[in-house]
C-alpha cells in the first residue's frame, strides 16, 4: 500500500486520500474575457509531465483537509507533501495554443 505523508496526520495509506489534479493553477482573472477555446483549456488541459509533478490531494478519511504534493510520475513516488498554499501559483496559461 502506498503512504502518503499527510502534514497534519504523519503518514497514511493512499486511500484515505482523494486526488485534486494538477497543483498551482490560478483561476483566470477575467473568465468572462476567454472565448470557448480558451475556457475549454483552462477546464479540461493539464501538464502531464515525465518525472515530477506537483499534484493537489485532499485527505478525506483524515482530517479533511487539502494538500499539495510532489510526485514522481515515473514511478509514483511521492517526493514531498506540504499545506495548501506553500507552493507558488501558476497561470493556467489559457492563451496556449494547440
Amino acid at each position: 500500500m502506498q503512504l502518503i505523508t499527510c502534514p497534519w496526520c504523519g503518514p497514511r495509506e493512499e486511500n484515505e486520500f482523494r486526488y485534486g489534479g494538477q497543483a498551482g493553477l490560478e483561476y483566470p482573472a477575467d473568465p468572462a474575457a476567454l472565448d470557448d477555446e480558451q475556457w475549454a483549456r483552462f477546464v479540461f488541459f493539464r501538464d502531464n509531465p515525465e518525472g515530477a509533478f506537483a499534484e493537489r490531494w485532499c485527505h478525506d478519511a483524515g482530517c479533511r483537509r487539502w494538500l499539495r504534493a510532489v510526485r514522481d510520475t515515473r514511478t509514483y513516488v511521492f517526493a514531498e507533501t506540504r499545506p495548501y498554499g506553500s507552493f507558488p501559483r501558476r497561470s493556467a496559461r489559457p492563451e496556449r495554443s494547440a
